[in-house]
């Protein structure tokens, strides 16, 4: 039996602890019921970002992105496939950069789209550019 995980329900907020063995049979969060790891991304916001990634225990990818830019919207489709693919090991987020521009500054994010990975609250690496969902599992993998 391996240690339990945490996991931050993308509906309510809630930390939810649940055995590893569980995460790969779509749980649904323990106070709202709805699915822990609804296999798209979650878009998030400077109030509820820190506070997210401090409070999961899975690899976290964000797509620091804008409405207005095209990479963005083409890669939109791809980072969403790949979020379908990854659900429940991996969790992903999106963050407006004109809504956020707090978090924009925070990270230093220069060029959009950029994904970055965080693992136990910290970045641990980034990319800038379109990929597609392939692309962003490798890079994840890496």
């Amino acid at each position: 039996m391996s240690d339990p995980i945490h996991a931050v329900c993308p509906h309510c907020g809630k930390t939810n602890r649940l055995p590893a063995e569980r995460v790969g049979q779509h749980p649904d969060c323990g106070a709202c019921g709805q699915a822990l790891f609804p296999g798209k991304p979650v878009e998030m916001d400077d109030a509820r970002f820190q506070d997210y990634l401090r409070r999961t225990d899975l690899p976290v990818v964000v797509d620091f992105w804008a409405s207005w830019c095209g990479p963005c919207r083409m890669m939109a489709p791809q980072f969403e496939q790949a979020a379908r693919k990854l659900a429940g090991r991996v969790q992903f987020l999106k963050v407006d950069t004109d809504a956020n521009p707090g978090l924009s500054q925070r990270y230093a994010i220069r060029s959009i789209p950029t994904i970055a990975l965080f693992q136990g609250g910290r970045e641990v690496r980034r990319s800038a550019g379109a990929m597609t969902a392939a692309q962003i599992e490798a890079w994840i993998g890496a």
